[in-house]
């Protein structure tokens, strides 16, 4: 199939209906990929981390006001705030739309589940975190355009192998009962588990019992110490994130981490990371 007749595709996808607001050709102008339709690994390295770079992670930008809903989201809803405005939102919000952007592609994708080790002592789960997985070639790979960081900025093929991106490394590690370990490690720290996951497709349902624990316990809002807070940004070579008061950067695989005290400096990281205005 060549670009124009996957293009055509596409904007036949996107015609569900008068109120589907969904718009796969709006959504890669929005990364900075417009035209790029390709099905091929150097397109989806593109998306994904153009993607990482153009839409932030965001706690703050989806309105919980009705309930939080990770099974029946509002997708258009999401598509509005999160990448027509720009602001971003969760791994619930991000790499759901992302899926089904790629879907419309032609990729063929899976919804995977994983849980960082806060989450799983938070929510004991191992549901708690929701990515993608993409069959591709004969190869699959793992993508992720929903974690804060710091994480990969590319898809990982699922291999044994040690792979680099800007200067960090990532490694899948065999955890026995059928559990795998991302672990990463910058230039000069050590390994690390950014989280645990199932090599497992998963459905939307599966993450109803995880709905159902946080509308019975929704998260207190943040007070002075600013927990609750977290923002992400990838940039060229490498990503910002700022966790409560905590504010660490990656470029090129070293990493710096300091404490924010001032509440005016925080609230300037907080709009240069949702804006995309880093330094």
């Amino acid at each position: 199939m060549n670009d124009p007749e996957r293009a055509a595709l596409i904007r036949l996808a996107d015609k569900r209906g008068d109120d589907d607001v969904f718009d796969a050709d709006a959504y890669l102008r929005r990364i900075g990929c417009a035209g790029q339709t390709r099905v091929d690994i150097e397109t989806l390295r593109t998306l994904h981390k153009r993607h990482l770079m153009a839409i932030p992670y965001n706690i703050a930008a989806q309105d919980f006001t009705d309930g939080i809903n990770l099974v029946d989201l509002d997708e258009d809803a999401v598509f509005e705030t999160a990448v027509v405005e720009g602001r971003g939102g969760t791994c619930f919000q991000l790499n759901r739309l992302f899926f089904r952007l790629l879907g419309t592609l032609g990729y063929e994708v899976s919804l995977m589940a994983a849980s960082t080790a806060e989450g799983r002592e938070n929510f004991g789960t191992e549901i708690e975190h929701m990515f993608v997985r993409v069959a591709l070639d004969g190869a699959e790979w793992l993508v992720d355009v929903g974690y804060p960081g710091p994480s990969y900025l590319e898809p990982l093929l699922v291999t044994d192998a040690v792979q680099t991106q800007y200067g960090c490394q990532y490694r899948l590690v065999d955890r026995g009962d059928g559990e795998t370990a991302l672990q990463r490690r910058g230039r000069v720290t050590r390994w690390s588990v950014v989280y645990t996951f199932k090599l497992l497709p998963r459905r939307w349902s599966d993450w109803k019992a995880l709905e159902d624990r946080a509308r019975e316990n929704p998260a207190p809002p943040p007070e002075g110490d600013m927990q609750g807070v977290l923002y992400g940004r990838a940039f060229e070579d490498g990503q910002a994130v700022l966790k409560g008061r905590r504010h660490l950067t990656v470029r090129d695989g070293r990493e710096r981490v300091r404490t924010v005290v001032d509440d005016d400096e925080h609230r300037v990281l907080v709009d240069t990371i949702v804006s995309g205005d880093l330094p």
